[in-house]
């Protein structure tokens, strides 16, 4: 999920870290470890090549779920647990100035062919040097000239992370994103222009592994996933790529065996597309629904597929308002709940809550109020 840069938030398989003992004794002493210093990235990527390979091609190797359309495992054991330690989240590790050179590990094509337009994930190995938590973003420099300042480097784009901080391989070396191709169509000709198409999202698109990718970040706090109470309800509205970080909480809730770590509580995932065509993660999402009925929902809004009450597209604005009873219960019982995606996606959705607190005697207003300071309320739109 991309969202611009003025935004600023926003079969178990086992793998072994070096001489894990020594490494948690030097590096996280009495878990006071801060994750926004270098020399703590420098020093876990240093011990972890001892026993792995640095390049991508160590990769290609894999078998354990690398896949997005791959969600056979049921729980998976991740490493290295150190990442858990740290009590804050990390936070611009790498600045424009001094960005990170990463490596393209892969890129796929994550939708069929009647959804318009392209969506891909994008798999990135940082080998260690970039952490970062569920619900943060990489800021990413495209190659080439800003046209608006010459021989200045592109702006940083942002971009919300769609693994956990264990990565699509489980082993803290990479971070994956979704990106949709952005594409100019002239009004008058209807044909495609490519001086005006989106820079950033073309060359990730267009990427291929191997390739050098300067990477910012990691960004954002209103995103990141309360963990205190295991048994909490989160409520996840998307649309699009507005998915990408709620992939992240739900391997995390779902697919991974992180210790201390087991979620008891509700995850509602609403995602908003144009066709079936156009679902992300589909796979993923329907495994944890047939795994775990008890713990997660799964509504889609298809809005060239389906009909609302009214007769009009469904939106997910229209399955809020199917659920809305149960999502007001919920939000009282103090549920988190967060938006993300394209900003157009909140004035229909704030219209439809605040119709439906009014018609429960409500005052929208004052109850949005409250969630906000309760901090049940995450918003990142772009």
């Amino acid at each position: 999920m991309s969202h611009s840069a003025v935004v600023s938030q926003a079969g178990a398989v086992s793998v072994s870290i070096g001489n894990e003992r020594s490494l948690r004794r030097s590096v996280f002493k009495n878990n006071s470890i801060s994750f926004n210093s270098k020399s703590w990235s420098s020093s876990l990527a240093l011990n972890q090549k001892t026993t792995n390979v640095r390049d991508a091609k160590r990769y290609t190797s894999r078998t354990i779920c690398m896949s997005v359309q791959q969600t056979s495992c049921s729980k998976v054991t991740v490493s290295p647990i150190e990442l858990e330690d740290p009590n804050d989240p990390p936070l611009n590790l790498y600045k424009p100035k001094e960005s990170y050179t990463a490596k393209i590990v892969s890129v796929e094509r994550v939708v069929g062919p009647k959804a318009p337009g392209e969506t891909c994930h994008i798999v990135i190995d940082h080998d260690g040097n970039l952490p970062y938590w569920e619900g943060q973003s990489y800021g990413v420099i495209p190659p080439g000239e800003n046209p608006k300042k010459p021989g200045a480097p592109h702006n940083v784009r942002l971009y919300s992370i769609a693994s956990t901080r264990y990565g699509d391989f489980f082993d803290g070396k990479t971070a994956s994103l979704c990106v949709r191709r952005a594409v100019y169509y002239d009004p008058e000709t209807g044909k495609e222009d490519p001086s005006k198409n989106g820079v950033c999202s073309n060359f990730l698109c267009d990427s291929k592994p191997g390739d050098k990718i300067q990477i910012t970040g990691p960004s954002g706090k209103v995103m990141l996933l309360p963990e205190k109470d295991p048994k909490a309800t989160h409520i996840m509205i998307a649309t699009g790529t507005g998915v990408a970080p709620y992939r992240g909480y739900l391997r995390r809730m779902f697919m991974e065996n992180v210790p201390n770590r087991t979620f008891g509580g509700l995850a509602w995932l609403f995602l908003g597309v144009a066709n079936t065509d156009s679902l992300l993660y589909d796979d993923e999402f329907t495994k944890y629904l047939k795994d775990h009925p008890e713990n997660f929902r799964y509504d889609k809004a298809l809005s060239r597929e389906e009909k609302n009450k009214k007769g009009g597209k469904m939106y997910v604005q229209d399955k809020i308002e199917e659920y809305s009873d149960e999502i007001f219960k919920l939000l009282d019982n103090g549920a988190h709940i967060y938006f993300c995606g394209l900003k157009g996606m909140m004035p229909g959705i704030q219209d439809t809550l605040k119709r439906v607190a009014e018609e429960r005697g409500e005052s929208w207003d004052l109850k949005l109020s409250q969630l906000r300071k309760n901090k049940q309320w995450h918003v990142e739109v772009y």
